[in-house]
């Protein structure tokens, strides 16, 4: 029987699927800006904002859930994490602040083009930086690479985020963030056939990429992080959800390439929450890859069983709230635009 201590580790998961498929498309987006050219610049830059304008602020509820929950819950691991790691997770939240304050300050604090370009420029740098800094976190979390002796940190500040294996994650989750925007914007601009022309396009590019990078993490994950590739190729559940993954990723495609953009939103987010299941099954049950396993994070049954609780009780009324924010805020921006 599933242990508290591995419930709850399965929700943060979850968690961290909900923010991946929300904000990473986001942060997506904020790349598509930055890399708008052509004839078209102007009008892709204003289907990105409109896409993400009514509902950017509710996508980090899931990183606070996320953060709220391995504190609480797993409080020797959360420690190791942020001091293992502080560097790169600074920059993350400096990147998030950045992004979302020349965001508000680009499309509602200014009215000067000069201004609004400038904040545009943060907006967009700001949304590529922050996938990169969060993938080196996740890197080295999972390189083996962080020691710790007694509740202490010993490996030094910049182990497991600075190898190759590290920056090729980076990489890797800044395309399939790339890859959830481009999937999702061909739908917010059903009413333009050339943008989504060139979003169809900018899809199917990054899952090429996307790929491309898979197949050369698991290659440098051989050295920098070979407990984490024998997770992805060994553990129970491993091949059957690489190829789940894989047949979600060829069904995007060919839906993208049929125009049925609504198949292939579903598709996409199915390949890439498997892509995040993937690596928290390859984790094997540690938070901390051969440092800290789940069920000696520091978690405590009488912490972990009321939080479920809570959890469960909470997820009744506030998920179907999400649910309603989105649809009418998704609505009024498309009714807006009419």
């Amino acid at each position: 029987m599933i242990s508290a201590a591995m419930l709850l580790a399965w929700v943060i998961a979850l968690a961290l699927v909900a923010y991946v498929l929300t904000a990473g498309a986001d942060f997506g987006a904020g790349l598509w800006d930055l890399l708008a050219i052509g004839p078209r610049a102007q009008r892709q830059r204003t289907a990105i904002e409109h896409a993400i304008a009514p509902i950017w602020e509710a996508n980090h509820i899931w990183m606070i859930l996320v953060v709220v929950l391995a504190f609480t819950g797993f409080p020797e691991a959360f420690a190791l994490v942020c001091i293992a790691l502080h560097i790169p997770i600074s920059l993350a939240l400096v990147g998030i602040v950045l992004r979302g304050a020349a965001f508000s300050f680009r499309s509602y604090g200014v009215r000067s083009e000069v201004a609004r370009s400038r904040w545009g420029h943060v907006f967009a740098w700001a949304s590529l930086i922050t996938p990169v800094c969060l993938g080196l976190v996740i890197a080295g979390m999972s390189s083996g690479a962080i020691v710790q002796d007694g509740g202490v940190m010993r490996s030094g500040y910049f182990a497991g985020w600075t190898s190759a294996f590290a920056v090729l994650t980076g990489a890797f989750v800044l395309a399939i963030f790339a890859l959830l925007a481009a999937v999702y914007l061909t739908l917010d601009v059903s009413d333009d056939a050339e943008l989504q022309a060139d979003f169809r396009r900018r899809a199917l590019v990054c899952e090429l990429v996307a790929g491309l990078l898979a197949a050369t993490v698991a290659w440098r994950a051989s050295v920098d992080a070979p407990l984490l590739l024998h997770g992805l190729l060994h553990g129970p559940w491993s091949i059957a959800v690489q190829l789940l993954t894989m047949l979600a990723a060829l069904a995007t495609i060919f839906a993208l390439i049929r125009d049925r953009f609504v198949i292939a939103r579903i598709t996409v987010a199915a390949q890439i929450a498997l892509v995040v299941l993937g690596w928290a099954l390859a984790m094997d049950g540690h938070l901390v890859l051969d440092a800290i396993p789940i069920e000696r994070a520091g978690a405590r049954p009488g912490v972990i069983g009321p939080v479920l609780w809570v959890l469960a009780a909470g997820g009744l009324v506030l998920l179907p709230a999400l649910w309603w924010l989105m649809r009418v805020f998704k609505q009024r921006a498309s009714s807006a635009d009419l």
